[in-house]
């Protein structure tokens, strides 16, 4: 069972690694196995399809990515500056991905979701549901604002997914400008659509 769970563990690690950096479609269960270290036999005894790993290894990270999320929008911490932190994740960690692989990779869910949208329906929900759970992050901090008077009463989750939207049409934009210099616009985009002003740092 351990050796079962490692193997697991590979292919998860290894196919969101390889499918982020590359795309679905260029990266085979082979590629996959072989970097992995596994047989492809021990692959299809832990996943049915590439299709069934890629929305387990789309939940894996999720799930490591959390934590970060929730402290990030934690109730503690004040409504402006949430926006502030999560803007420097987004940055911070396209940035690591863009040290790791010499080109800017984008969002990966966004990235695969479109990619297989009219191809794979399990991959287009799994993707669509990583986006729904980020927007309900962004909602919880629009309302928030809402609260302290800071911004009008406008529907909070319409706000967010207007927020998610300029989020991941930036990283689409840098990642087509292959330059993690697009993402200085983030911050500032971010809180012009608040109808806010974003700290001196972040401008």
């Amino acid at each position: 069972m351990k050796r079962e769970g490692e193997t697991k563990r590979k292919l998860l690690d290894v196919a969101f690694r390889l499918i982020w950096e590359q795309s679905y479609g260029s990266v085979g269960v082979d590629d996959i196995c072989r970097q992995a270290g596994v047989t492809k036999g021990s692959f299809y005894f832990a996943f049915p399809s590439k299709s069934d790993l890629a929305v387990a290894a789309f939940e894996e990270q999720w799930q490591l990515k959390q934590p970060k999320l929730d402290a990030v929008f934690s109730c503690q911490v004040p409504a402006a500056e949430r926006f502030e932190r999560y803007c420097d994740l987004v940055v911070a960690d396209q940035k690591a991905k863009f040290q790791e692989f010499g080109k800017m990779c984008g969002c990966p869910y966004c990235s695969v979701g479109s990619e297989l949208s009219t191809q794979d329906e399990k991959v287009r929900l799994k993707a669509e549901q990583m986006m729904e759970r980020m927007i309900a992050y962004l909602t919880g901090a629009v309302s928030a604002l809402q609260v302290e008077g800071a911004i009008p009463q406008e529907d909070p989750k319409a706000v967010a997914r207007q927020i998610h939207d300029f989020i991941i049409g930036l990283l689409l934009q840098a990642k087509i400008e292959n330059s993690p210099a697009a993402l200085e616009r983030l911050a500032p985009g971010v809180f012009r659509i608040l109808g806010l002003k974003p700290s001196p740092a972040l401008v």
